[in-house]
């Protein structure tokens, strides 16, 4: 009986275990609601939002643990017991990338965009989409604004997810990106849906 008991909790265990560690998952509304402020300072020009801060909570008064609560306590680590898991967005590397972001749109990506010489892409970058609207004599200088671009944005989703500590969000990140730069966009720009087709705004 005693092994049986033993085994018994043995199972339970490892199931708990197994279960906290699945549920570390990717928070996308949290995400989205940071990318779409990180977005918004860069088309619309506006001043960098101030560094997002947990509250600290009120002290509470802490009923009697009761000892079923205690072994969970002891397979449940305080930390994935905690609230939904919020995104980091700013640290020095991204407020970095952010000022040279709003300085090539004010430069020259806005007007690129206006024109519909380029647009956002499905995976989150800039992409020429009518060369034929970049005079001749500026073309080299789109090209380069535009690979100065995806060099900062591919650097921004990495740096995200690094500083969040799960650089396998990247992905995530990007696409969460991608998708609050076309639903950002201005009427008339242009942006790839899903299937990489061109779409007008």
């Amino acid at each position: 009986m005693r092994k049986f008991v033993y085994a018994l909790l043995t199972t339970a265990m490892v199931a708990l275990v197994g279960c906290v560690t699945i549920n570390v998952y990717f928070p996308e509304a949290a995400a989205q609601k940071a990318a779409d402020r990180f977005i918004g300072t860069v088309i619309d020009q506006g001043a960098a939002p101030a560094q997002d801060a947990k509250p600290t909570p009120a002290p509470q008064s802490q009923p009697p643990v009761q000892p079923s609560a205690m072994l969970l306590d002891l397979l449940v680590p305080a930390a994935y017991a905690a609230n939904t898991p919020d995104i980091r967005v700013q640290t020095p590397a991204t407020e970095a990338i952010r000022g040279r972001m709003q300085a090539r749109f004010k430069s020259t990506l806005k007007a690129l965009l206006d024109s519909g010489a380029i647009g956002f892409t499905r995976d989150g970058l800039v992409a020429v989409h009518d060369a034929g609207k970049i005079p001749l004599s500026q073309r080299a200088q789109a090209n380069a604004a535009v690979a100065d671009e995806n060099t900062d944005r591919n650097s921004l989703y990495r740096e995200i997810a690094r500083a969040n500590g799960h650089p396998e969000w990247e992905s995530q990140i990007r696409s969460t990106f991608a998708k609050g730069w076309s639903e950002r966009a201005h009427g008339g720009w242009y942006y790839q849906d899903a299937s990489g087709a061109w779409k007008r705004k």
